[in-house]
């Protein structure tokens, strides 16, 4: 499994600031992210619009994920800004990852300002189908009508001896 690393006064200083329009670029900022599960990985989809794709650095460390990101101002001397209201600066969100997930096959890709990364689960933590066999002296599971191995529901079903 995956948990998100929430800091409530980080984000109530981040709000603050921008309520009072006294942001500063210094320290990282929070990105906005999406996370799901799709059969056997998750997916987290960071928005991070007019990042350079050269700054984002993914690393690993133990069971943590941490994302890094820059957003540079532009800086011509003949800009004149009228008004500045995209955050510019860096951005870091940090992502404890459960035992069950695969991190050696992370995969990450950017398109469109957004962030993909691809968590696979591993084979180990996989759901998987146990088969049980009948033989002599064994005792075989016989499913009755109705019952439903393949969705994962309880099956029914009586148990007779061979």
């Amino acid at each position: 499994m995956v948990s998100l690393t929430f800091d409530p006064f980080r984000e109530m200083d981040r709000l603050t600031s921008q309520l009072l329009g006294t942001s500063s670029s210094r320290g990282p900022r929070w990105m906005p992210m999406d996370l799901y599960r799709v059969d056997d990985h998750f997916v987290v989809a960071v928005d991070l619009p007019g990042v350079d794709p050269g700054s984002i650095d993914l690393n690993v460390d133990g069971s943590t994920l941490t994302i890094r990101a820059e957003r540079s101002v532009r800086s011509d001397d003949s800009v004149q800004w009228l008004t500045q209201e995209r955050p510019v600066g860096s951005y870091l969100r940090q992502l404890h990852l459960g035992d069950g997930l695969d991190v050696e096959r992370i995969q990450a890709s950017y398109d469109a300002g957004v962030l993909t990364v691809t968590i696979p689960v591993a084979e180990r933590a996989r759901p998987r189908r146990i088969t049980v066999e009948a033989g002599s002296g064994r005792t075989a599971i016989k499913p009755q009508p109705g019952g439903d191995r393949e969705s994962g529901r309880t099956v029914q079903g009586e148990v007779t001896s061979s």
